[in-house]
């Protein structure tokens, strides 16, 4: 279920943004901040656009914190009631998500739930301790009380249990930093262990959600990158296949886990499936299209999040062919087996990937830190 733009008379050509909604898929936006916002540019891509929910990350926050002139007013306050940094963060970043939860109010009733959505993240210095990241998820989902947040969680061995707890205490979460099919089964198997504990503790499960968010471009860059150095015609000729391949198998696990027997039960008291969310969907490669990792990875009930270049690019030319995901699973194992046979080694690759995301928001939620510190000092 997603909100498609209407199409006022018959003479009107589908725009791309709307064939992809009508094809399945939640268009989310990977952006956030206080400008778009109070310009109301947030419900211009709602109405314009189609999209239905936003993602933030550390990265992010910290770029928007970097520019303009739209928190100084909130900054002067935290200043004068005495605020350190972190509660300065805490409260910036809470207001935006709260007021953007807002926004995408009206999408969440249409779509009972479904939709509308905006995300907000753990700390990611907590990402390898479970308690303090299950208090920290807790505090942020009582904090901003609007039932269309979701808190994000990484995937990290230490974030599973966190994971299980949060949606176990009627938190809706968005699972993130997820790279490897056997990291994502750890997930849906979290999730669904959360769900039977919030089933056995009386909550309602309809109002939980989840989106597990698999991590597609920086899969392709790391590969590539190897691809190059075997640098064999057989090697180079992978090249741009592995991150839509491994996105493919990934939607594969997540048909084959709801469809088992204890997710179906748990769906017949009221659950909600967890979704698939493609996540880095921006396009490093300029050899391939900039709209690839959305067309090529479109199939009924999928999230993509998506930086407003890669949204644009998909407005302006974005060709949407169907269903690209189901059916192509068998040309994805191949193309999985032909890497393994030049030499690369998956397990390795998102092994790293994982250790670099963590250690990547760890860097911009110090940069993060910095900002929100010079900016109350010159308050």
């Amino acid at each position: 279920m997603s909100i498609t733009q209407d199409i006022k008379d018959s003479g009107t050509t589908e725009s791309n943004t709307a064939a992809l909604s009508k094809a399945g898929v939640s268009i989310w936006l990977d952006d956030l901040s206080r400008e778009r916002i109070v310009t109301n540019n947030l419900q211009q891509l709602i109405d314009g656009k189609d999209v239905v929910g936003v993602t933030t990350n550390p990265t992010i926050f910290a770029a928007a914190l970097s520019k303009g002139e739209t928190y100084d007013e909130q900054v002067r306050e935290l200043k004068a009631k005495g605020a350190d940094t972190a509660q300065a963060i805490f409260e910036i970043t809470t207001k935006d998500v709260s007021d953007a939860a807002d926004v995408f109010r009206g999408v969440y009733d249409a779509t009972h739930g479904y939709d509308g959505r905006v995300s907000i993240e753990v700390s990611p210095e907590l990402a390898h301790d479970t308690e303090a990241t299950i208090s920290e998820a807790k505090r942020l989902w009582t904090t901003i009380d609007k039932p269309n947040v979701m808190i994000k969680i990484p995937a990290t061995v230490e974030g599973l249990p966190a994971i299980t707890a949060a949606i176990a205490e009627g938190i809706s979460v968005n699972v993130t930093l997820i790279f490897s099919l056997e990291r994502y089964k750890a997930v849906i198997a979290a999730y669904l262990e959360g769900l039977q504990q919030a089933k056995a503790a009386g909550r309602d499960l309809s109002t939980i959600h989840s989106v597990a968010s698999f991590f597609v471009s920086r899969v392709d860059t790391e590969i590539d990158k190897r691809l190059d150095a075997i640098g064999t015609d057989d090697a180079k000729a992978l090249k741009g296949k592995s991150a839509v391949a491994n996105a493919r198998l990934a939607y594969e696990v997540f048909v084959d886990a709801f469809g088992a027997e204890d997710a179906i039960e748990l769906q017949e008291a009221g659950a909600n499936r967890q979704r698939p969310l493609w996540a880095s969907t921006g396009v490093k490669d300029p050899s391939l299209p900039d709209t690839f990792y959305v067309v090529d990875l479109v199939t009924h009930g999928v999230v993509n999040t998506m930086p407003e270049k890669t949204l644009d690019a998909v407005a302006d030319h974005g060709e949407v062919k169907g269903d690209t995901i189901v059916g192509k699973y068998d040309e994805a194992r191949e193309d999985m087996a032909n890497l393994k046979a030049a030499g690369v080694d998956i397990d390795e690759v998102t092994a790293l990937l994982e250790k670099e995301g963590v250690e990547k928001f760890i860097v911009s939620w110090h940069e993060l830190t910095d900002t929100v510190d010079k900016a109350l000092a010159s308050a």
